[in-house]
């Protein structure tokens, strides 16, 4: 497998590269207009269209087609990457590249879907990423995700004060509780477990499982 570090920028090179954009969803008609959508994507070079999709086995997800003519998918419009200097054994060399990382069983639609390949293979052919509307919504719902997660780490430590709080003041009734049944008979007992309530064990810290 050839390995290629360093990557050239669009001005070097004589081979136009474009991305073809296709519609995974009838709402692109109006989500278009926003700068929103679900779209699909390949990077066509020398007439082959390579594509990344997903499957239940651990081997490469990367594929290659026709231009233009990607089964399932609803073609929308061509955009122009940039250009690059690399021949077809070459640009086949760099899809080996990527053959490891984008597996067909890695595939997902948040954080490693086929616009994430589309950009990694453009940036490494032309030094340009794809436009940013192709895959906003997938960023959207990483930041969304993202915030969830620190909401729910900052909430932790209020809920175990809460419940420390709590203890406290019911161990702090109780004993005051004690001491007045004790200098007045004439009051009924009242029965409180925290008496032998133990203090509540310090909480683990929260771990965050790595997503894929």
């Amino acid at each position: 497998m050839l390995c290629r570090k360093g990557y050239r920028s669009n001005d070097a090179g004589t081979v136009p590269v474009y991305l073809n954009v296709y519609d995974l969803t009838p709402i692109n008609g109006y989500a278009y207009w926003f700068g929103l959508g679900v779209y699909h994507s390949g990077v066509q070079v020398h007439g082959i269209e390579y594509a990344f999709g997903a499957h239940e086995y651990p081997t490469t997800g990367i594929f290659e087609g026709e231009p233009k003519h990607c089964d399932g998918f609803r073609y929308r419009k061509t955009v122009f990457i940039g250009k690059t200097d690399l021949g077809p054994v070459e640009v086949r060399a760099v899809m080996e590249e990527l053959a490891g990382e984008y597996r067909g069983n890695a595939y997902n639609l948040i954080t490693k879907n086929c616009n994430h390949f589309c950009n990694d293979a453009c940036i490494r052919l032309t030094g340009n990423p794809i436009p940013s509307w192709i895959n906003r919504l997938a960023r959207i719902a990483t930041l969304n995700s993202t915030k969830v997660r620190h909401h729910r780490i900052e909430e932790k430590p209020c809920e175990e004060e809460k419940k420390k709080i709590t203890s406290d003041s019911n161990r702090f009734n109780s004993s005051n509780s004690s001491s007045s049944s004790s200098s007045s008979p004439s009051n009924g007992i009242r029965r409180g477990r925290s008496r032998s309530r133990r203090a509540l064990p310090p909480s683990s810290p929260l771990i965050l499982s790595s997503s894929s």
